[in-house]
């Protein structure tokens, strides 16, 4: 960082002194955004199947803005990037209309629709692509916008929509991995989710720590996971797939697609 520059660092982190010591060093203006910040305090987050809308306050004055994709974990870096903004000469109040527009990339929370008969009103579900990386923290956002979402009744082989998640292992947690895996079977979430299918031997401390009426299958690969996709998922269903990117679960996405015709959720209106 050349000295004069600003650097804008998450207040929230285990290492943001290290951060603090090294921008000082650099001689950079330092802005600080997160729940303990001062300078970007992140006030609230709100997660709606459409949207996350997120309270904050700028030194004090209050900011009120939107993304238009759910997922807790995108408010924390929506607020950097208006930070990185405001930084580098751009208006702040523009920064947080404009930010409204963004869309996450192929795997990083997408969703789509698969349709399984075009031949039949409403038979299709809706697939959530988290596939590229996973931790704790993302895991738990993702299942959050997996319980937010409704399925829809009265459709499919089921006829009862359900939350389904299918969970890869998250990679390099170091040798606390198999309890952080299991610890997921608390998330206050993974109450209002249906079925829990895990591919990976990491992911097996989470399978069997999962209530009996929750646990689906578990496959030791997602390769293996891939030939129970048929019989896992169903017209109705919310689908969330979400797994390090290691752990090949994004296999099992495009076995959900193969299912059927895949058209963005822009093109489900009234008639399906």
């Amino acid at each position: 960082m050349e000295p004069g520059g600003v650097a804008v660092l998450n207040a929230d982190l285990a290492n943001s002194d290290i951060l603090r010591r090294i921008a000082t060093e650099n001689g950079a203006r330092i802005e600080w955004f997160g729940t303990s910040a001062t300078d970007w305090h992140l006030k609230g987050i709100r997660v709606t199947p459409e949207a996350t809308v997120i309270t904050a306050e700028r030194h004090a004055m209050p900011l009120l803005f939107k993304l238009s994709v759910p997922g807790r974990h995108f408010a924390m870096n929506a607020l950097g990037v208006v930070a990185v903004a405001e930084a580098l000469g751009a208006d702040m109040i523009t920064a947080c209309l404009d930010i409204a527009r963004w869309l996450p990339p192929a795997g990083r929370g997408t969703r789509e629709v698969i349709v399984i008969d075009p031949a039949k009103s409403g038979e299709y579900l809706e697939l959530i692509d988290d596939a590229f990386n996973a931790n704790p923290t993302s895991m738990s956002a993702a299942l959050e916008v997996l319980a937010t979402h409704a399925p829809r009744d009265g459709v499919g082989r089921v006829k009862k929509g359900r939350r389904v998640a299918i969970l890869g292992d998250m990679l390099e947690l170091g040798p606390d991995e198999a309890a952080l895996h299991s610890a997921m079977a608390g998330d206050p979430s993974v109450d209002r989710i249906d079925q829990v299918h895990c591919a990976g031997s990491r992911m097996r401390a989470l399978w069997e720590a999962l209530p009996e009426g929750k646990r689906g299958r578990w496959t030791a690969t997602a390769t293996e996971m891939v030939a129970e996709c048929a019989r896992l998922v169903d017209a109705g269903d919310i689908v969330l797939v979400k797994g390090s990117k290691g752990s090949r679960v994004s296999l099992v996405v495009d076995a959900i697609r193969k299912l059927g015709q895949r058209r963005p959720m822009s093109e489900i209106g009234d008639k399906d």
